[in-house]
């Protein structure tokens, strides 16, 4: 082995240990004596870009191509660099297609033209039509070219995620729901903790018809299990969270309201309203109907849950203060229905407010607080 060779094996297992700074101090002691070096100026031009240095990296590229004008690792590693650099994807395509014509037969080269034709068509497309908002467009004609790109990646590299995810953002920017849905299976199948994808179907079984809160908190919790690092996920269990405390105040007034039917409250035309006080067998069925009611409706469900949820549950009180709201007033409506139940009242003049004051303000904070759910 020479000691060029040396050098930058020995550059490559730093690389390998994710040591870049010292694998860049070694590469660059080793072309300083020896400049004509096409593989230690690659593997140095990766070196910057693991290090956010697209600029040296875009260097140590020119430099390799002077040696090496048709090599397609060297014309990859300055697109890389292009991309990350001040312009990104503006400039990057015609060197992404010299690499695809230097090597054809290379998945990566036509992924990432595929990549750069996408944005840069549709850049084009909406600064010829004098728009800034694209969703409501059919972008399938737009996208055609950047389509049939990353149709032939897929073919050359039927296992590579980058093409997939390539292939998935030309589908949600045509708005195909159907191939964005079959993208997103056919990258977890390959990497069951792809962030994007998993949220995306976690996201679209959460908000399927007739999916209740503590299913989609659930579903939530799994996908953030399996990708603990994902926001949209921790939104969208929030979100289900907080439903299933909103749902915590329904159990409370739909308490205040039994209390207010079995006090006989309010009048009613051609019905005899019970006599007070109300015995202490009727005070102690209408505890026993609050405690199935709670029991039932929120203990036996918050307990099925995932440890994921009721720890969620426990830490959205805390970090929200809606979360907060929905918790005291459903322990305000429950209390108010307990003095109307347990006490033995004499006339119904103050019971009526106690009813009211449960009973109003947290459905007027339920229909004004509806769109934290969304």
């Amino acid at each position: 082995m020479t000691e060029v060779n040396s050098a930058v094996e020995q550059a490559r297992a730093l690389i390998d240990f994710k040591r870049y700074d010292q694998a860049a101090v070694l590469l660059s002691q080793h072309l300083a004596e020896d400049p004509g070096d096409l593989a230690a100026w690659v593997e140095i031009g990766y070196c910057h870009l693991n290090t956010e240095q697209p600029e040296q990296a875009l260097h140590a590229a020119d430099e390799a191509l002077k040696l090496a004008p048709e090599n397609y690792v060297v014309l990859i590693l300055r697109a890389l660099a292009m991309t990350r650099g001040p312009s990104g994807w503006r400039e990057v395509e015609p060197v992404l297609r010299e690499a695809v014509r230097v090597a054809p037969d290379q998945w990566k080269g036509y992924a990432m033209l595929a990549d750069a034709v996408a944005r840069m068509s549709m850049l084009r497309y909406a600064a010829a039509a004098g728009i800034t908002d694209l969703r409501n467009h059919d972008l399938s004609p737009v996208l055609r070219e950047a389509s049939d790109l990353v149709t032939e990646a897929l073919r050359l590299g039927p296992e590579e995620i980058y093409a997939h995810e390539v292939a998935l953002r030309i589908a949600n920017w045509s708005s195909n729901a159907t191939l964005a849905d079959q993208l997103e299976r056919t990258i977890l199948r390959l990497d069951p903790t792809h962030t994007e994808a998993l949220a995306a179907q976690t996201h679209r079984a959460a908000n399927a018809p007739g999916v209740k809160a503590a299913r989609a908190a659930d579903l939530y919790a799994t996908g953030l299990a399996a990708a603990p690092d994902s926001t949209e996920m921790q939104r969208g269990l929030d979100q289900a969270t907080y439903r299933m405390l909103r749902g915590v105040r329904w159990l409370a007034l739909l308490c205040v309201g039994f209390a207010g039917t079995g006090m006989d409250l309010f009048a009613v035309e051609g019905k005899v309203q019970r006599e007070l006080p109300l015995p202490l067998g009727q005070r102690l069925w209408d505890l026993v109907l609050f405690t199935a009611i709670w029991i039932v409706g929120a203990l036996l469900r918050y307990r099925r849950r995932r440890a994921g949820v009721r720890l969620n549950v426990r830490s959205l009180i805390r970090r929200r203060w809606w979360g907060r709201i929905a918790v005291g007033q459903a322990a305000w409506a429950m209390l108010c229905a307990l003095v109307i139940a347990e006490v033995p009242w004499t006339e119904r003049s103050l019971p009526q407010v106690v009813f009211w004051t449960g009973l109003a303000p947290t459905l007027a904070t339920i229909w004004f607080d509806r769109n934290k759910t969304r």
